[in-house]
């Protein structure tokens, strides 16, 4: 998904999304953007399996 920055808010960008509705993102998720940067938002797959087994293996350890 890709995002306009509208507006720069106290800490918070306001964000046009791809069907027009606006949306607060954090600052600190975008440092450096600015007024009218275009922002891409993607789920990586890979990263998202290594977090769970990551968090798979913590919580057997807690649980053993």
């Amino acid at each position: 998904m890709k995002v306009i920055i509208d507006r720069e808010e106290e800490d918070y960008f306001v964000v046009e999304t791809e069907n027009q509705d606006l949306a607060n993102l954090p600052k600190i998720l975008v440092p450096g953007g600015r007024e009218g940067d275009v922002v891409n938002i993607t789920i990586d797959p890979l990263e998202t399996a290594k977090k769970k087994l990551e968090v798979q293996g913590l919580m057997d350890k807690l649980f053993d």
